[in-house]
C-alpha cells in the first residue's frame, strides 16, 4: 500500500450530519369516509324520525284539547296542555280491568314461553334424536302461517274445550305463535355457547343439569331477556284474537281502545290518551332491561 494512500476515518470532533427527514405517511382519504359516515347518520336520523313521529303525535294529541285533535290545520305543538283527555279516557270505560287482564296474560305467556322454550331449544341444539330436523322445520312452518287463517279452528277448539271467553284459552292461543319464535331464538343463543364449557363443568363433577344451570344458564340470560321482551310486547299488543275470543266483559287493553269508536264518531283525543297510558308499561319494561336486551340481541347475531 503506497504512503500517499489515505484512509478515511471518522473524526469524533466533527458533528454528525443531520439525519434525513422521515418520509411522511401518505394521507388517507378521510373525505370519502366522512361523507359515508354522514350518509349513514342521515339515514339513521330519517329512520328515527319516521318511526318516532307516530309516537310523538300520539302523545301530542293526548295532551291537546279535544277540538284541536280534529282541527284540519294540524298543530305540531299543543297550544295548551290539558289532562282532560286522560280523565275522559278513564270515564268512558273501565281502564284498570282490561289493563290488569292484559298484564296477567302477557306475564303468564312470557313465563311459560321462556320455561318451555328454553328446554325445547336445549333439546334441539344439544341432543341428536330421530325426527329432529322435522321438529326444526315444523317450528319454522308454524311461524309462516297467517294468524287470520287460524281464527276459526282456534275458536271451535276453545269452544269445545270450554275455554272460550277465558284468560286460560287466550294464554294457550298466544303460546301457539309466541312459543315457536321463543324456541327458535333461544336455539340460536345456545348454539353459540361452546360445548366445551359444559364438558369442563362435567369433568369437574357437575351433572348435565348442574352444568346447564351453572354454566349455560348465566350465558343465556341476555338472550332470555331479549326474547321475553319480544314475547311480552306481542302478547300485550295483540288485538285480533282478543277481540274474537273474549267478550266485552273480559276484554283486554287493546280491545278496550275500541270503546272510543261509537256511532256518533271517534273520540281521537281520549283514544290517544288511552294509547299513551297503554304504552307506559312497555316503556318502563324496556328502560329496566335495555342493557340486557341490547347485549342479548348482539350476542345472538354473532357466532363463536
Amino acid at each position: 500500500m503506497s504512503a500517499n494512500a489515505t484512509v478515511a476515518t471518522a473524526d469524533p470532533a466533527t458533528p454528525a450530519a443531520p439525519a434525513a427527514p422521515a418520509a411522511k405517511a401518505p394521507r388517507t382519504a378521510t373525505r370519502p369516509r366522512r361523507s359515508g359516515k354522514l350518509g349513514w347518520n342521515a339515514l339513521g336520523l330519517l329512520v328515527f324520525v319516521t318511526l318516532g313521529f307516530p309516537v310523538y303525535w300520539m302523545v301530542n294529541t293526548a295532551f291537546k284539547p279535544a277540538k284541536d285533535a280534529i282541527d284540519p290545520d294540524p298543530h305540531f305543538f299543543p297550544s295548551t296542555f290539558t289532562l282532560e283527555n286522560f280523565r275522559r279516557a278513564l270515564e268512558i270505560a273501565d281502564f284498570w280491568g282490561p289493563v290488569g287482564r292484559s298484564l296477567v296474560v302477557s306475564l303468564v305467556v312470557v313465563i311459560i314461553g321462556i320455561a318451555v322454550g328454553m328446554l325445547a331449544a336445549l333439546a334441539i341444539s344439544r341432543f341428536a334424536f330421530r325426527g329432529r330436523k322435522i321438529v326444526i322445520v315444523g317450528i319454522l312452518a308454524v311461524q309462516m302461517v297467517p294468524l287470520v287463517a287460524m281464527i276459526i279452528p282456534v275458536f271451535l277448539l276453545l269452544n269445545d274445550l270450554g275455554q272460550y271467553d277465558r284468560l286460560t284459552g287466550l294464554i294457550i292461543t298466544y303460546l301457539t305463535f309466541i312459543l315457536p319464535f321463543t324456541v327458535w331464538t333461544l336455539r340460536g343463543f345456545i348454539v353459540n355457547i361452546p360445548r366445551e364449557l359444559e364438558e369442563a363443568a362435567m369433568v369437574d363433577g357437575c351433572t348435565r343439569t348442574g352444568a346447564f344451570v351453572r354454566v349455560v344458564f348465566p350465558l343465556l340470560a341476555p338472550g332470555m331477556v331479549a326474547t321475553s321482551v319480544y314475547g311480552f310486547i306481542q302478547a300485550w299488543n295483540e288485538y285480533l284474537y282478543a277481540l274474537m275470543l273474549m267478550s266485552q266483559q273480559n276484554q283486554t287493553a287493546t280491545v278496550w281502545l275500541g270503546n272510543f269508536i261509537t256511532k256518533n264518531g271517534t273520540e281521537y283525543a281520549p283514544m290517544m290518551a288511552g294509547s299513551t297510558m297503554m304504552a307506559v308499561p312497555i316503556v318502563i319494561l324496556f328502560l329496566l332491561v335495555q342493557r340486557k336486551m341490547a347485549a342479548g340481541l348482539t350476542a345472538g347475531a354473532v357466532k363463536g
